[in-house]
């Protein structure tokens, strides 16, 4: 059984990313980070990022994009970082979420506990 670009040749992902093996690190990308494209795919774009820009135009995490391509996430996220710096995509981070009130838990511990 093949995995997605494990079995890739390293000269066609060198030549996919323009020889880069790591993201921007101004623009950061989760596996669950959702991408939305902002445009159309233009004539003489690259293929893969015509296909990213097929694929996002609804809301699209990072991994789905990656699997569909059937690249590394690692070579997703420079392709995904190009497409940033071009305007072509937005990216929406998921939100970090909030930790309820300490002093609730307790109650609920302790509610828990007389049960």
């Amino acid at each position: 059984m093949s995995r997605p670009g494990k079995d890739d040749t390293p000269d066609r992902l060198y030549t996919i990313t323009g020889g880069r093996s790591r993201s921007d690190p101004a623009v950061r990308f989760d596996l669950v980070t959702l991408v939305v494209a902002e445009c159309a795919p233009a004539p003489g774009m690259q293929s893969e990022h015509t296909a990213i820009l097929r694929m996002c135009d609804r809301p699209t995490a990072v991994v789905e994009i990656a699997a569909t391509l059937r690249l590394p996430v690692s070579i997703t996220k420079v392709l995904l970082s190009d497409l940033v710096a071009s305007g072509r995509v937005s990216a929406r981070h998921p939100r970090a979420a909030a930790l309820p009130d300490s002093r609730l838990l307790e109650q609920v511990l302790v509610g828990l506990r007389k049960l």
